[in-house]
């Protein structure tokens, strides 16, 4: 063959190519490590962003907060993550990508690091307790304290005295640091998931970059998993473990003011994620391109005849960056017409409930299985890791596969999606009967005597077999009567004695605790709350089963109803719909849903812990009927409003259906004809024009 010179690039052949070695692998080498650095990377996101959801009955307790508070401080992430998600789009793309990844992956795990800070700078965890005994001791003072002129002076004080502490605390909340912290994760993980796609997508062969992301995706799957079982973990070690005799901790895990090492698995995952930005360093800002992204029989003067031409510059180079003004006067009617999509708008209407209704659900799920069934906060973090996970896991790639396996179109996607969402919703119903009864708890959900259904008025922690005592009624230090009844204090149960050590005691003659049989005091108490009934552990099993089939079943419809979003709208507008579809998810259901699904749960509270310095805590007990009521209630109804907007999508869909069928033989036509000119003025190199850049610099924005 004749060559051809060029001053710049020295000989050249008309068969040879310009050197690259994406011709000759598959997958090339970079490639890989940054598949597995990003896999890492999902992974190590998703563990700390399933571990902050399980640790948030422990941050209520150790800093006295209500629930309301954690959902700002889980819906802060969100927040860190709009603050910066459009420079990272926009200037990401631009700058060297996994460097940017890497930058990422550090501000999350400093974001982490953070979060676990407030425990290396607080004071010890203090346990709200009227037993005030040395474990060695054999003479072990009475709970009940009889009056005298000077306890009368002391009052109905809390049993733990504001100290000197207790100004710095109370000056600086320590769940700032916590709120700073997962802002500063979602600072981090803005890059992480646009910038690494786009990386695979440009470099990676075309017909092999759909495996390479669900790839991604399968991995960040198996994060929550362990993230939940981490929170399990932890959560069954004690808060100040290596810093306390465990001897003289009276509290078990599954006592309501527990608190397990919540800052342990922190620093765990922040260690991870660190970890994870390592590889990033190492990588280059750009890669061969693969042979199908570019036309292997282009030489450079057809490259440069096509870069140079006025004609072909502006069709074949999308990539260039276009004008700001130009940008800017063809955004708004580009807007307008996305937002003009009724079909568009619906779907996003009906997606921002549905999310609220999810998000709101997850996030106060492993709360709601310790509150109404009794289970403590490691058993319920295990059973979401290990049960609930993987079925949502499972129903989303069966979606997937039942989509691809017969080929449902837009109207077949809906309505499988619509189905799956609605057969979910049917068996959540069934959620409301599987209720148990509230804890007998004397003074709050009982009386002394034993009557259940207390109103408010009603509630009184004192009575007259406990009135010959100076009894706080503030203290949650919770005992259980022989007779079943859990009492807030063993003063309060009007015990005078104890015998035993550490959490062996029991206490005796206590004149508040009465025997159904003989209606006389003077029985004993031990410990912690009393166990929940029989009826309850029976249902709890028929629970779990029944969580985990409709959460696959809801989950099946998540793969088709995306597709849904992608399909609804023009080619030309996908990115900006999904831009928006991310931008309203979050905005409107991601920051909001934590936060007002734990204000209606703090309203069932029954008795509120109190701080160190005064003010009102953290929630020790709560009207279990009312918080399955409003949870479960919140949850439904969301849902019913989507589905009742659903009904209006399937006509506006329908009608987008028949109006793109009516259209589609004209612009067949019109496109026929206008591909037929373009053939004949071509400038019969159509196999670099259909390659539509030939440039080796070729770099992709977003």
């Amino acid at each position: 063959m004749k060559k051809m010179d060029d001053t710049s690039t020295g000989s050249w052949t008309l068969t040879n190519n310009p050197t690259s070695s994406a011709g000759k692998n598959s997958c090339h080498p970079n490639l890989k490590m940054f598949l597995a650095a990003l896999s890492f990377a999902y992974f190590a996101k998703a563990l700390t962003g399933s571990y902050m959801k399980s640790t948030i009955t422990q941050l209520e307790r150790r800093f006295d907060i209500p629930s309301y508070l954690i959902g700002i401080i889980d819906g802060s992430f969100e927040i860190g993550n709009l603050l910066v998600i459009a420079f990272v789009s926009y200037f990401g793309a631009k700058l060297h990508r996994p460097k940017i990844i890497a930058v990422g992956c550090i501000l999350m795990s400093f974001g982490t690091f953070l979060i676990a800070m407030p425990h290396f700078i607080i004071d010890r965890y203090k346990i709200e307790t009227s037993v005030r005994w040395s474990v060695n001791s054999t003479n072990n003072l009475s709970p009940c304290r009889a009056s005298s002129p000077e306890s009368t002076r002391a009052g109905d004080r809390p049993a733990i005295l504001p100290s000197r502490g207790c100004e710095r605390e109370s000056s600086v909340s320590m769940w700032v640091y916590v709120f700073l912290g997962n802002v500063l994760r979602g600072i981090g993980e803005t890059p992480v998931q646009p910038l690494g796609i786009s990386y695979i997508d440009d470099y990676a062969q075309s017909e092999n970059a759909a495996l390479y992301i669900g790839c991604v995706q399968t991995i960040s799957v198996i994060g929550p998993v362990f993230g939940y079982l981490l929170g399990s973990l932890c959560a069954k070690i004690y808060v100040d473990i290596g810093y306390v005799d465990m001897e003289t901790v009276t509290i078990n895990p599954g006592d309501a003011h527990w608190v397990g090492a919540w800052w342990l698995g922190y620093l765990i995952t922040g260690t991870i994620t660190l970890t994870s930005a390592v590889p990033f360093w190492f990588l280059p800002k750009s890669l061969p391109m693969p042979v199908d992204k570019h036309d292997t029989s282009c030489t450079p003067e057809q490259t440069r005849f096509i870069k140079d031409s006025p004609t072909m510059e502006h069709k074949f180079r999308p990539e260039e960056p276009a004008n700001l003004h130009q940008m800017a006067k063809e955004f708004l009617p580009t807007l307008k017409s996305l937002l003009g999509n009724p079909v568009y708008i619906t779907f996003l209407c009906v997606t921002i409930i549905q999310f609220n209704s999810l998000i709101g659900m997850v996030t106060y799920k492993p709360k709601y299985i310790e509150q109404h069934y009794g289970q403590s906060a490691s058993k319920a973090n295990f059973l979401m890791g290990m049960i609930n996970i993987p079925a949502v896991a499972l129903g989303m790639f069966s979606g997937g596969v039942v989509m691809k396996k017969y080929k449902l179109g837009i109207m077949g996607a809906a309505k499988f999606t619509f189905g799956t969402s609605l057969l979910g919703y049917f068996l959540s119903l069934i959620f409301l009967v599987m209720g148990c009864e509230n804890s007998k708890v004397a003074g709050v959900t009982v009386s002394y005597t034993g009557v259940e259904g207390l109103s408010h008025q009603e509630q009184s922690v004192s009575s007259d077999c406990n009135s010959g005592c100076l009894c706080s009624r503030r203290e949650w230090d919770p005992v259980c009567g022989e007779n079943g009844i859990t009492y807030m204090s063993p003063c309060l149960a009007g015990c005078t004695s104890s015998t035993g050590a550490g959490r062996n005691t029991v206490f005796d003659n206590c004149s508040c605790v009465f025997l159904a049989d003989t209606q006389q005091g003077n029985s004993t108490a031990t410990l912690g709350q009393c166990p929940r009934r029989d009826s309850c552990d029976r249902i709890f099993p028929y629970f779990l089963a029944l969580s985990v089939l409709s959460s696959f079943i809801i989950s099946l419809g998540g793969t088709p109803g995306f597709m849904l979003l992608v399909r609804c709208i023009k080619p030309e507008l996908k990115s900006l719909a999904l831009g928006i579809y991310t931008l309203a998810t979050r905005t409107l259901a991601g920051i909001p849903a934590p936060i007002y699904f734990g204000a209606i749960i703090d309203t069932t509270c029954l008795k509120w812990g109190i701080k160190m310095c005064g003010g009102r805590g953290a929630c020790r007990i709560y009207n279990t009927s009312a918080y399955r009521i409003v949870y479960l209630g919140l949850t439904l109804g969301l849902r019913t409003i989507s589905f009742l907007l659903c009904i209006s999508g399937f006509a506006l869909l329908k009608r987008h259906i028949k109006k793109e069928e009516k259209n589609a033989p004209t612009n067949g036509s019109a496109e026929l004809e206008s591909l037929w000119k373009e053939e004949k003025s071509s400038i019969h190199c159509q196999p670099f024009i259909l390659a539509s850049d030939c440039n080796p610099d070729r770099e992709t924005h977003l």
